[in-house]
């Protein structure tokens, strides 16, 4: 952990909530993103993301250190998002047209030379890929957002859903092959193209 991150958590421990605010102001929108890719919309992501800081604030005598305060929190918003589906009071719903971050996600085409044909089969194949993701399980959803879309290599989504790195392959290619089975009819050779 970094010697700012360190003096952070125990300032934070020691001085409460108003030192709080600055791990909140650090990490709200690493911690919101990564709220947004799992649960796919805007309400449920701000939602989310206020439980993940309640939650890291009412335990923030228990950080050890181990890992960085990022993932720390990483952990919590998955933990927290798999608590919830397990509850049921979450809904997965497609990713939204409109996000801040519209170049990470996939077959996304910002281009400004691009035709309006081609803007218009960018947008379907996107909704395809929202409705493929939608019939993932939440176990599944979360596994290939953190390995996919935030880049998180193997060992450390396994750390992050406290499952072995064979648990995170398996499900990984659960996901993947369901994946490829919903969006089958949208390959250029099976459209005859």
């Amino acid at each position: 952990m970094a010697r700012d991150e360190e003096a952070l958590v125990s300032e934070a421990v020691v001085a409460g909530f108003s030192t709080f605010r600055d791990v909140v102001e650090a990490h709200k929108k690493q911690v919101y993103y990564l709220a947004l890719d799992l649960t796919g919309n805007h309400h449920d992501a701000e939602d989310l993301s206020q439980e993940v800081f309640i939650k890291a604030y009412q335990s923030m005598k228990d950080f050890r250190g181990d890992a960085k305060l990022s993932s720390w929190l990483h952990r919590i918003t998955v933990n927290a998002f798999l608590d919830s589906k397990r509850k049921r009071s979450l809904r997965l719903l497609p990713f939204p047209e409109s996000r801040e971050r519209p170049a990470e996600l996939p077959f996304r085409d910002e281009r400004p030379d691009a035709s309006p044909d081609r803007r218009l089969e960018t947008a379907m194949i996107q909704r395809h890929i929202d409705e493929a993701l939608e019939k993932l399980t939440p176990r599944e959803r979360a596994v290939f957002v953190l390995r996919h879309y935030n880049d998180l290599i193997l060992r450390d989504v396994g750390q992050m859903l406290n499952i072995s790195e064979g648990t995170v392959k398996t499900l990984l290619f659960r996901a993947l092959r369901r994946l490829q089975k919903e969006l089958r009819s949208y390959r250029p050779e099976e459209r005859g193209q």
